[in-house]
């Protein structure tokens, strides 16, 4: 591959990178948001004993749950990225 190309393609990956790393922190703020807000609803649902507190609970796991897939997605991605740009610099370092 042309030291060009390679050049450019670590370029688009370390954006790549940047965005993605930007959006595991948001992801990672809201996700302890959302564990605080799921563990006041499950001490309300200990406590009330309603229904309705424990429907409460079972949909704030329910964010939890899904914002941690969201948050595990992006860390398998981060981390795809991060191996493809190792690759690329190895051809890079290897062309020099």
């Amino acid at each position: 591959m042309a030291r060009p190309v390679v050049e450019r393609r670590l370029t688009a990956l370390g954006s790549r990178l940047v965005r993605l790393r930007e959006d595991l922190a948001v992801a990672e703020e809201q996700l302890a948001h959302f564990a605080a807000d799921a563990d006041d609803a499950r001490v309300r649902s200990l406590v009330s004993e309603t229904a309705i507190s424990e429907r409460e609970h079972r949909g704030a796991e329910r964010h939890v749950t899904t914002m941690a897939l969201h948050r595990d997605q992006l860390v398998a991605e981060i981390q795809r990225l991060e191996a493809a740009q190792d690759d690329l610099l190895d051809r890079l370092t290897g062309d020099g």
